[in-house]
């Protein structure tokens, strides 16, 4: 079985698990495993919202038993209030939501596929409306921007991989970048009175003389993206709790350049 229908058999296994559960209501595919499915590849990974039934939600917020019924969970990340980025232990790597029915009105998200529907829902709820994005509770805490910075390497990776180099390189030396200088403030005290609370690029060399020589090592341009995603989980690993398994994940997509 190629990686593309593997990773179409596990959706297809998702839905028929939340079936059985009793109480989800359908599981809408996103981007490249919703109506998007010719642009899926092996660097892919499976987006997708659980729409459950009233006052169920938490239930496949809380315990993911739904997910690891199928294959065991390597590293589980909860990026939202409202759902996860997960890799399973085979590789299949998915970022997720799950919401009750009358949320979704407000939830900005792209036209989807419904992968498995209940009689009881209705369809017209998974046709995206026009919202203004929700502030997200969980966002800013170091544990936040760790997860942030490690599964931007590796969404990165599979993308420079797929020949899709400039967004590659948006999600390497930038996204994941933003997120590793978020993190600044657990390592080293500030020097200096002009913090821009807005840009904490302004002024980073002066106020952050610790860690802005690793700078040029993290970022070193579009033609080095690999050496760029290795020196920043170099650090990463180095200075925080990098998961056994994310950091295994990331170093093999690095290998395979």
């Amino acid at each position: 079985m190629s990686t593309t229908q593997q990773l179409l058999a596990r959706l297809d296994a998702i839905g028929t698990e939340l079936k059985d559960t009793g109480d989800a209501l359908a599981l809408l595919g996103l981007g490249s495993v919703g109506v998007e499915t010719e642009r899926l590849d092996e660097y892919s990974d499976l987006d997708f919202f659980v729409i459950t039934r009233p006052g169920f939600k938490a239930r496949y917020i809380d315990n993911l038993d739904w997910l690891a019924a199928l294959c065991p969970l390597a590293y589980v990340f909860r990026n939202t209030v409202d759902g996860y980025k997960v890799l399973f232990e085979d590789g299949i790597f998915c970022e997720f939501a799950v919401f009750e029915p009358d949320e979704l009105q407000h939830i900005p998200f792209a036209r989807g596929r419904l992968i498995w529907q209940d009689a009881a829902f209705d369809e017209q709820l998974s046709v995206p409306q026009p919202v203004q994005p929700r502030a997200v509770a969980i966002e800013g805490t170091a544990e936040w921007h760790l997860g942030e910075a490690l599964t931007n390497l590796y969404i990165g990776l599979g993308r420079v991989h797929r020949g899709e180099i400039l967004t590659g390189t948006r999600f390497i030396q930038s996204y994941a970048v933003d997120h590793l200088l978020a993190l600044t403030k657990t390592l080293e005290t500030a020097q200096g009175q002009f913090e821009d609370p807005y840009n904490i690029e302004r002024r980073y060399e002066i106020r952050y003389p610790q860690v802005a020589p690793y700078l040029s090592t993290f970022i070193q341009g579009y033609e080095h993206n690999v050496e760029s995603a290795l020196a920043i989980l170099d650090f990463l690993t180095h200075h925080f709790e990098v998961p056994p398994a994310m950091s295994s994940t990331i170093q093999a997509l690095c290998q395979r350049h």
